[in-house]
């Protein structure tokens, strides 16, 4: 099978999910583009602050779009590339497209509140702190194994390195000439992509090499200064221009695939079973993560999306729109691999480091086709997959502040300051970095992210339940990701056992033992079937 033929067929499908689907959605959450919105009912310029839908969908886009489409998939890819497609579309358009937009309106509805304030209203202060406990280790889960991931590609690709620092420079420039000298969006937009091309020739020429330790220790320390500053210092410019490096990488890389016109090598199926992996039920699901459904979405939508959206109509186009366009973007990381026997795929991921190096070699490879440099095209992919990586490094650290904050600001009082909140997340990532290999840590993020995306659906269909609203479409895929994430947990936990890795396998315990009584809860909850307005 030609991998055109395949992009063509995943790029039409998605389509015409986003027009038929997608509207569907829009007409059961009964959006009304008249009804004000928290951004502009409660503006704040720090975190309440209306953007346009170019900039909100580049800063959405950005940041669930992350590592994960990349690390994922290739992972999987293990298993043979058709289950891992199959996954990817049919969870995108009914799952994981459904969470995203299902939880941004959620919060819209209710002043822009996180999913956990959602559950204290619906299901109960008990649920609230349950869900944000799993809600922080998760996060301290997602930022650990994104340090490792950009750490180790920054080592492997140094012109990337520089690339990315100098990118964050660019953003800041961008952000200021935007907020404070008032430049126009189209004309601040041409100079940004000048830069960030620029940003490229620059990590050619200077590459900035240094260790994974060292690189994971800046790293540290960029999370949290980039997650204390305003939303428009850094978060929003950075991910506005980051979306044009994906929209030019994806762009890229499909015309280059379109000259080449690449015969997949790659097996459709290697069997049920992989002897690194494990089962393809449940693994596959959790292993694939973002590409099809991702909890952290729900923390995004409900954290710094729904602050900022202008308009509820504007919802289906940033949530379910980016979503579909994250999977598409799976579906390209699968064909960077796809093109490679599977003796070459081993080989490639041992050598270049890992999924992202394999990645970027992939991409590099067939925008070569087109007549650049290999060496550029390879550089620019990873600096490409390294800014998306950062975006979610620094969102994810945020996030994590605003539930330890949630969580604790009763009863202390000191992690109100942001400052202390975020310094007393990144500890705990830290410790993870530094100890662990992302081989290590992928799974049990990868059950995690699915358990949250489970519980933020749990969210969702209590408080749709509760209002007398048609809840299905939210219900069934609850129901599915709940089994296929507590099966996971199961299973990691037994690996980790037998492996006497106690750190990964009492992690594991606590996120199973949180996820068992929250559903529980919520169970309770919808038995109730107290309405509310």
């Amino acid at each position: 099978m030609n991998l055109l033929t395949l992009l063509l067929i995943s790029g039409i499908i998605l389509l015409i999910a986003y027009f038929t689907y997608g509207r569907f959605l829009e007409r059961q959450m009964k959006v009304d583009p008249n009804r004000k919105t928290p951004a502009n009912e409660l503006y704040d310029g720090v975190d309440y602050v209306p953007a346009k839908k170019p900039v909100l969908l580049g800063h959405h886009f950005a940041t669930i779009a992350g590592g994960g489409p990349i690390v994922g998939p290739i992972t999987a890819a293990f298993f043979g590339w058709l289950p891992a497609v199959l996954w990817i579309l049919i969870g995108s358009i009914f799952i994981g497209g459904v969470h995203d937009y299902t939880s941004l309106q959620a919060s819209v509805r209710h002043k822009a509140k996180s999913i956990g304030e959602i559950i204290r209203e619906y299901i109960g202060k008990r649920g609230q702190v349950l869900f944000l406990i799993f809600s922080i280790a998760t996060l301290i889960l997602i930022v650990g194994v994104f340090i490792i991931l950009v750490a180790n590609t920054f080592v492997a690709v140094p012109e990337a390195a520089t690339a990315s620092v100098l990118f964050i420079g660019v953003a800041l420039v961008f952000g200021f000439i935007i907020n404070q000298i008032r430049l126009s969006l189209p004309a601040a937009s041409i100079l940004g992509v000048i830069a960030m091309l620029a940003s490229v020739w620059v990590g050619i020429s200077f590459p900035l090499e240094l260790s994974a330790v060292t690189w994971s220790i800046i790293l540290l320390i960029y999370a949290y200064i980039a997650s204390t500053l305003p939303v428009w210092v850094l978060l929003q410019p950075r991910d506005y221009l980051n979306a044009f490096l994906l929209y030019g990488m994806i762009a890229g890389a499909t015309l280059g695939i379109i000259i080449a016109a690449p015969t997949i090598q790659l097996p459709a199926y290697t069997g049920f079973n992989h002897e690194t992996l494990g089962f393809l039920f449940p693994i596959l699901f959790i292993t694939i993560a973002c590409g099809a459904i991702s909890g952290f979405h729900s923390l995004v939508s409900s954290g710094t999306t729904a602050k900022q959206l202008d308009n509820e109509r504007n919802g289906k186009f940033i949530a379910y729109g980016s979503m579909l366009l994250e999977a598409f973007l799976a579906i390209i990381a699968i064909g960077a691999v796809a093109y490679l026997t599977q003796a070459d795929f081993a080989a490639r991921m041992t050598e270049l480091g890992g999924p992202i190096g394999t990645f970027s070699a992939g991409i590099g490879y067939f925008m070569s086709h087109w007549g650049i440099d290999l060496t550029i095209a390879t550089t620019f992919t990873a600096l490409t997959a390294s800014a998306f990586l950062l975006t979610t490094l620094d969102s994810a650290t945020r996030l994590m502040r605003y539930a330890i904050q949630e969580l604790g600001e009763e009863h202390i009082p000191a992690v109100k300051n942001n400052h202390v909140a975020t310094i007393a997340g990144l500890i705990g990532a830290g410790a993870l970095a530094l100890s662990g290999t992302w081989e290590r840590v992928w799974p049990l993020f990868g059950s995690a992210n699915q358990m949250l995306g489970a519980l933020a659906l749990l969210a969702v269909s209590v408080w749709l339940i509760k209002i007398g609203a048609k809840a299905y479409y939210v219900v069934i895929p609850m129901f599915f990701m709940f089994v296929v994430t507590v099966s996971a947990l199961g299973v990691l936990m037994y690996n980790n056992f037998i492996l006497k890795n106690w750190l990964l396998f009492g992690s594991g315990l606590v996120l199973f033992v949180l996820c068992i009584f929250l559903g529980i809860e919520g169970w309770r909850s919808i038995g109730k079937r107290t309405k509310v307005s």
